[in-house]
């Protein structure tokens, strides 16, 4: 190399500019944005049902869920695996619980020759039926128009935010929709599931003195737990489930299994 001759400095090549991806980019974040967004729409409709429910401790329940849902989502990376096992465990429980009742709730088994069709009672405000019970009543009316020669019985007392009973709201509502009254018997005493069930089987012991088979109508969640209290009530029935409004999935499938698990431990029909 020549004196005095000074070569330029060899840089290299700056790398090419890669903007950062999104976090949901791969399946890990794909599963933590779904874990987000489930846990947000839970927490509003905890909050929205707030306001048309008077169910606080299971929307709590729903809400502490809900938030816990969503702080797993945020720190899923930070989490040690351990947790991660031990969150799985305990949402298994739940979950395939909720899927037995929803699977067994929307498969009807009965057969549109019974004698009596029982609807159970749920909230009214006022004199208006909810949109709860309203799926109730609407199967009912459909199987009556299938079997004209069942009658169905309502059942369900006063509750505290209505100004008559359930049962009268329920012969109202059927009424509307084409039933014959004379069609309908009225059960307004119970103020339980298994109340609506072992006075609806008083009432048809006199109804029926022969025997009767009968059918419940209930939304889906329901189901298991009004068919396993006919029983002890003592009748068996076959079963139709009625849809559960969107907007109140959660909270009812919650309370579904709190109640599930108050009737194992302290049966109704004991008492």
């Amino acid at each position: 190399m020549m004196a005095g001759i000074r070569t330029p400095n060899k840089r290299k090549p700056k790398p090419p500019f890669r903007r950062k991806r999104p976090f949901f980019f791969d399946a890990a974040g794909c599963f933590r944005l779904v874990l987000l967004i489930i846990g947000i729409l839970v927490l509003l409709n905890a909050v929205m049902m707030l306001f048309v429910s008077n169910l606080y401790m299971v929307l709590a329940i729903q809400a502490g869920a809900a938030v816990c849902l969503i702080l797993y989502a945020v720190f899923i990376r930070k989490i040690p695996k351990a947790i991660h096992i031990t969150a799985a465990v305990i949402c298994l429980l739940p979950v395939s619980f909720s899927a037995f009742l929803f699977i067994y709730g929307n498969t009807s088994n009965a057969d549109y020759s019974e004698d009596v069709i029982i609807v159970l009672g749920a909230g009214v405000r006022g004199e208006t039926v909810s949109a709860v019970l309203a799926r109730r009543l609407d199967a009912a009316a459909e199987y009556l128009t299938v079997n004209p020669d069942a009658t169905v019985i309502v059942c369900g007392g006063l509750g505290d935010r209505a100004v008559i009973t359930e049962a009268e709201a329920m012969e109202r509502y059927l009424v509307s929709k084409g039933v014959p009254i004379h069609r309908i018997i009225r059960e307004g005493m119970s103020t339980s599931t298994y109340e609506n069930l072992a006075f609806a089987g008083e009432i048809l012991q006199w109804h029926f003195p022969d025997g009767f088979r009968a059918v419940v109508a209930t939304n889906d969640f329901h189901l298991f737990r009004a068919v396993t209290l006919a029983r002890h009530a003592g009748f068996s029935a076959n079963r139709i489930g009625a849809t559960t409004p969107l907007s109140t999935l959660p909270q009812n499938y919650i309370r579904e299994m709190m109640a599930i698990a108050r009737m194992l431990i302290f049966p109704p029909w004991t008492g």
